[in-house]
């Protein structure tokens, strides 16, 4: 009796625990399925490798046929020379109106390594115009290397999407948390080109006596850009953004700060000769020494209270969006003086963050 009982209580355990494991397990399943028929058309072509400082790999490729996104979001990245099951999500780096698709990867695990290691291969160092320790787009014809195919699932949303809501935006990014707020900045100055072709177009248009129907690009007015790093090889990952900027926004509609946590803080004897050096380089050059871009960089950390009291000022009764990327160390105190200053002035600040 005890054993038929056992048996019966065994063989109903049974049939429970399957069916508690079958729902996920569909689940799981349909997930994979789904994803591998939606990157089966998004097969795209490497356009350019990069491996930079800090060991990060900067992958640009084409844009696939009718993929559209917005600057903040992020995709999934399948490499079959590594694992042909594994995807990884990553920050798309490249804006809209971009004609590729680019994602900056740091590595930090066992799949980026070895997704670094298979790239490097097929990669040679880089001339002196150009960035990157070793890149890959500068062999041309049959000296042109084989490189691994790529699978993309996406675009996904993210809280830095939500910038085209303001007319004003904070972004801060740590680290390697810089690469959406890259692409929004870049977003930003392909709208601030638009609108200068768009008032060129329309000032030739009512000389001739013609009305302009060109939609206008979306309307944010002003980006303020804080990046903290402490490395300096950083700063060339995104050194051509820089320079476009700074050569491009007449206007200063986007304010750029870099900051190097790895230096003492101006003023601090222990910088003052770098800090000499940097001010005499800027004003001969119009370079700043430490990051190799026409952006000064500053030393140690940015003071936050006094970035959002002078954003206060400079924009008050205004509604400022606040993006932070990178690790958790900052949102807190982001959070706090978003609403503290929220509170104590006009300026209402929203704040939105993506930990890595």
């Amino acid at each position: 009796m005890d054993g038929d009982m056992f048996c019966f209580i065994y063989e109903r355990g049974l049939v429970k625990t399957w069916m508690y494991l079958a729902v996920p397990v569909i689940l799981y399943a349909c997930e994979r399925l789904i994803r591998a028929c939606r990157s089966g058309y998004k097969s795209v072509r490497i356009l350019k490798v990069a491996v930079y400082p800090g060991n990060v790999l900067a992958l640009h490729m084409s844009k696939p046929q009718g993929f559209k996104y917005t600057s903040g979001q992020y995709i999934f990245v399948n490499c079959s020379a590594v694992s042909a099951f594994q995807w990884h999500p990553f920050s798309i780096t490249s804006a809209p109106g971009d004609e590729y698709l680019s994602v900056y990867i740091r590595t930090l695990g066992d799949w980026t390594s070895q997704l670094k290691t298979v790239f490097s291969k097929a990669c040679q160092p880089s001339n002196e115009n150009q960035s990157g320790l070793l890149r890959a787009d500068m062999m041309k014809g049959e000296n042109k290397p084989k490189l691994p195919k790529l699978l993309v699932d996406g675009p996904y949303g993210a809280p830095a999407q939500d910038y085209k809501k303001y007319d004003v935006v904070l972004l801060v990014g740590l680290g390697i948390g810089a690469t959406p707020l890259i692409s929004i900045v870049k977003d930003v100055l392909n709208n601030i080109k638009q609108c200068q072709a768009l008032e060129d177009g329309l000032e030739g248009e009512s000389n001739n006596g013609e009305k302009g129907n060109a939609k206008r690009p979306f309307a944010t007015r002003r980006a303020y850009f804080y990046w903290v790093t402490r490395e300096q090889g950083s700063f060339e990952w995104f050194r051509g953004v820089m320079n476009e900027v700074t050569e491009n926004d007449k206007d200063g509609v986007i304010e750029l700060h870099n900051y190097c946590t790895s230096v003492y803080e101006e003023g601090d004897a222990r910088s003052a000769l770098i800090a000499m050096l940097q001010s005499l380089h800027h004003a001969k050059n119009g370079v700043d020494i430490v990051s190799g871009t026409r952006v000064k960089t500053h030393f140690a950390r940015p003071n936050w209270r006094n970035v959002f009291k002078r954003v206060a000022v400079n924009h008050s009764n205004q509604r400022i969006g606040v993006f932070y990327c990178g690790a958790p160390t900052l949102t807190g105190e982001l959070k706090r003086l978003s609403q503290d200053f929220s509170r104590k002035t006009s300026t209402k600040f929203d704040f939105h963050k993506e930990n890595f």
